[in-house]
């Protein structure tokens, strides 16, 4: 079976606990940041109400801060200045997250990719673009953020997990106890949900439960891109068909998940039980599934 998304988790059951007798199922659904939104929530309808639309202005403000397709958005902006003033303390989170899970995977997270699959999707030769990726010579902090000569960046690896967290905080701060949100990668609070794992090659792999945790699931062949897989390097390559990380966050998850499909087995190993992460799920190219977990 074919899938043609970078994501391929999908919800197989609704929560399975009992539901307070005034509490009822509010679901919502919409587009941000090139995924499908599905927000799911237990709660009476004065409550869901207020809290969806909380949910809603996370959405446009991380759309407002890191929509690549909005020329408006900051990392647009960014983009094509090369500078940036006094970023959004939004925008510094993503910065420092980035910086984590770049150092975390020796280099194989990258937001400077940009120009790279810029190159690619306009057929274009890479050689010039493949030379400007390098995260350490982004410099940001509080006061600024300087790209290097030629730079820009995408979040396409991680945003989609960042904002997944913005708007299940959000929800939580209204009081709401048993929600799922999905922007492309999933946090689920009580529940349990259970989701299902799909590679774009051979299908449905498995099935996993969230309560208070999240998943995130990248497949590099999900989406062509200039005779190769969307996700993006300078000099490393895919090696692995699909990567699904568990871990506390959805940012972390993402992030990880992103890098981790051009990662060793090794690598991957030493991995499981930092930044939250507690379990990865891999397929080989093969076909193989095989897991690897934090000690219980």
């Amino acid at each position: 079976m074919k899938l043609n998304r970078r994501r391929f988790l999908s919800i197989s059951a609704a929560c399975m606990l009992a539901t307070p007798a005034r509490a009822q199922i509010h679901r919502w659904q919409g587009r941000a940041l090139g995924a499908e939104v599905d927000i799911t929530l237990h709660a009476p309808a004065e409550i869901a109400e207020p809290a969806l639309d909380r949910a809603r202005g996370s959405l446009d403000a991380v759309m407002a801060q890191f929509d690549l397709f909005d020329p408006a958005s900051t990392v647009s902006r960014l983009n094509r200045t090369g500078h940036l003033d006094a970023p959004d303390v939004m925008f510094r989170r993503l910065m420092q997250a980035c910086t984590q899970v770049h150092a975390a995977t020796g280099g194989l997270f990258d937001p400077t990719v940009q120009p790279l699959w810029r190159a690619l999707a306009e057929r274009q030769p890479p050689q010039a673009a493949r030379a400007l990726i390098d995260w350490s010579r982004v410099r940001h902090s509080a006061a600024s953020v300087t790209l290097g000569e030629g730079q820009a960046l995408t979040f396409n690896g991680i945003a989609q997990g960042f904002a997944t967290d913005l708007v299940a905080e959000a929800l939580r701060d209204a009081g709401l106890e048993r929600t799922l949100v999905n922007i492309g990668e999933f946090r689920g609070t009580g529940g349990p949900w259970r989701l299902g794992i799909s590679d774009p090659e051979i299908g449905m792999i498995g099935t996993r439960t969230l309560t208070s945790s999240a998943i995130a699931t990248s497949s590099p062949k999900a989406v062509p891109l200039g005779g190769q897989g969307h996700i993006l390097h300078g000099h490393a390559k895919p090696r692995w068909s699909t990567v699904s990380v568990e871990a506390a966050t959805a940012t972390m998850a993402d992030g990880f998940s992103t890098a981790l499909t051009m990662a060793r087995l090794e690598d991957i190993r030493a991995a499981v039980g930092t930044f939250g992460i507690r379990r990865i799920t891999l397929v080989s190219d093969q076909g193989d599934v095989s897991r690897v977990e934090a000690p219980a």
